[in-house]
C-alpha cells in the first residue's frame, strides 16, 4: 500500500512538473493566460506557471515567409496578367499576434491579393513589367501599415513573377528582336563610318607625312645645290685671284697678252657658230699683233750670207 501511495505521488508531482515548467526558445515568446485572462509575456527561459490554472502560448519571432498564391490581374489597358509573390514578416508584439487576429496567415494573404490587384490596375502592361520595385515598395507599405495592429511588421515584398498572355509574349518578343536588329545595324553602320574615318584621317596623316618628307629632301638638295655652288665660286674666286695675282706678278708684255689672245680666238672659232663679236677694247691687242707680225717680217727680209 504504501508504495502504491509513493507511485501515485510521483507520478502527480510528474504531471505538475510537466505541466507547470515550460520552456521557451531564445527566438520565442510567450503569452500567459490565468483563467482564460491574460496575465503576462514572458521572455525566453525557463518559466513556472500553475497547472491547470494558467495555460502559455508560444510565438515565433522569427522572421517568416507567406507565399502568396498565383492571381490573374487586370491591368489598366485591360491585359491579363498572372501575378505571384513573397512576403516576409516577423512578430514584433507576441500580445496582439495573439489577439487580434486567428489566422494570420489567412489574413495576410488575402490582403496582399486584393492590393495587389489594386495596384497593377493602376499601370500599363509596361509599367507593370519594368516597375517590380515600385510594386514590391508599394505593397509592403500597405500591408505593413495594416498588419500593425496584428503585432507584425512586414519586411519586404517579392513579387516572384508577373507574366503576360502569350501572344503578347510573342509580340513583346518580336519587338525586342527588331530592336535588337535596329541596334545591331546602328552599331555597324557606326563601325563603318568610324572605320572610314579613321582612314581618311590616316590618309591625311601619310599625305602630310609625304608632303613633309619630300619639302625636307627638296630643301636638303638644294642646301647642297646651294652648297656646291658656293664652293664652286669660291673655288674660280680662288682662281681667278691666283691667276690674277700670278698674272701681275710675272709683269706680262703685250706681246704675250697677243699670243694668249690668239690661242683664245682659236678656241672660240673651234664652235659651230658663223660669226664671233669680239670686244671693243681690243685696240691695244691689236697693235701687239701687228708688232708681232713685224717681227716676222724683219726676219724674213734679213739678207743670206
Amino acid at each position: 500500500m504504501d508504495l502504491f501511495v509513493v507511485f501515485f505521488i510521483v507520478v502527480v508531482l510528474f504531471v505538475l512538473a510537466y505541466k507547470g515548467v515550460k520552456i521557451v526558445r531564445p527566438y520565442q515568446k510567450a503569452v500567459v493566460e490565468r483563467l482564460g485572462k491574460y496575465q503576462r509575456t514572458v521572455d525566453s527561459g525557463l518559466v513556472v506557471i500553475i497547472p491547470f490554472i494558467e495555460s502559455m502560448r508560444k510565438v515565433d519571432l522569427r522572421e517568416q515567409v507567406v507565399d502568396v498564391p498565383p492571381q490573374d490581374v487586370i491591368t489598366k489597358d485591360n491585359t491579363g496578367v498572372i501575378v505571384d509573390g513573397v512576403i516576409f514578416y516577423e512578430v514584433v508584439d507576441p500580445f496582439n499576434a495573439v489577439y487580434n487576429v486567428v489566422n494570420f496567415y489567412q489574413a495576410i494573404t488575402k490582403l496582399a491579393q486584393t492590393n495587389l490587384r489594386n495596384i497593377i490596375g493602376d499601370l500599363e502592361l509596361d509599367q507593370t513589367l519594368t516597375s517590380r520595385e515600385m510594386i514590391n515598395t508599394q505593397l509592403r507599405e500597405v500591408l505593413d501599415e495594416a498588419t500593425d495592429k496584428w503585432g507584425t511588421r512586414v519586411v519586404r515584398v517579392e513579387i516572384q513573377r508577373i507574366e503576360p498572355p502569350k501572344d503578347i509574349v510573342e509580340a513583346m518578343s518580336k519587338q525586342m528582336k527588331a530592336e535588337r536588329m535596329k541596334r545591331a545595324a546602328i552599331l555597324d553602320a557606326e563601325g563603318y563610318k568610324q572605320s572610314q574615318i579613321k582612314k581618311a584621317e590616316g590618309d591625311k596623316q601619310s599625305a602630310i607625312l609625304n608632303a613633309e618628307g619630300k619639302a625636307e629632301a627638296i630643301k636638303k638638295v638644294a642646301d647642297a645645290d646651294k652648297y656646291q655652288t658656293i664652293a664652286i665660286a669660291q673655288g674660280e674666286a680662288q682662281a681667278i685671284l691666283s691667276v690674277f695675282k700670278a698674272i701681275h706678278e710675272g709683269d706680262p708684255t703685250n706681246d704675250l697678252l697677243a699670243v694668249k689672245y690668239l690661242e683664245a680666238l682659236q678656241k672660240v672659232a673651234d664652235g659651230q657658230a658663223t660669226k664671233i663679236f669680239l670686244p671693243l677694247e681690243t685696240s691695244g691687242v691689236l697693235g701687239s699683233i701687228a708688232g708681232i707680225g713685224e717681227l716676222f717680217q724683219d726676219k724674213d727680209t734679213t739678207p743670206k750670207e
